[in-house]
């Protein structure tokens, strides 16, 4: 199984944002510090911001925090705003045309799998993944070191 990169970046997202809770961050920051595009944080903050994960100002002086606590935003709700879907094999989903179907048992196992991985996920919150905001200088200097080589 493999996540889209909404979801990575999502989280990379709030594990800033979570890191530096004291203030609005930028976009233009977190692309810094992530060399992600911009179009790509507009989309993800502008549906995390949609579901009140992340609270948004417009403007010269805007950027964004989040919207809850930590400790109130479950891994598994991320992952379900930001996955497309979970149809991991052909037979979840519902453009489903594989003949062997109807007496395969492998859509039984996949969705059991699938659901102890949420369950997982929605034990965990984004507390549980929080980076010190001094974590974040220390990879900036990383990043300025290897594009200086």
């Amino acid at each position: 199984m493999r996540l889209t990169m909404m979801s990575d970046y999502a989280l990379r997202v709030l594990l800033y944002a979570a890191a530096h809770s004291e203030r609005l961050v930028t976009i233009d920051e977190t692309q810094e510090i992530y060399d992600i595009s911009r179009g790509h944080l507009m989309k993800i903050v502008g549906v995390l911001s949609g579901a009140g994960i992340l609270r948004s100002q417009r403007g010269r002086s805007g950027g964004f925090t989040l919207g809850r606590l930590p400790d109130q935003i479950r891994l598994g709700e991320i992952l379900r705003l930001t996955e497309p879907d979970f149809h991991m094999v052909e037979c979840l989903s519902p453009t489903n045309e594989c003949s062997i179907t109807p007496f395969c048992r492998l859509p039984g196992i996949v969705s059991e799998a699938l659901a102890a991985f949420m369950a997982v996920m929605d034990r965990h919150t984004l507390a549980d993944l929080i980076i010190r905001p001094e974590d974040f200088g220390v990879i900036a200097t990383v990043k300025n070191k290897r594009s200086s080589l």
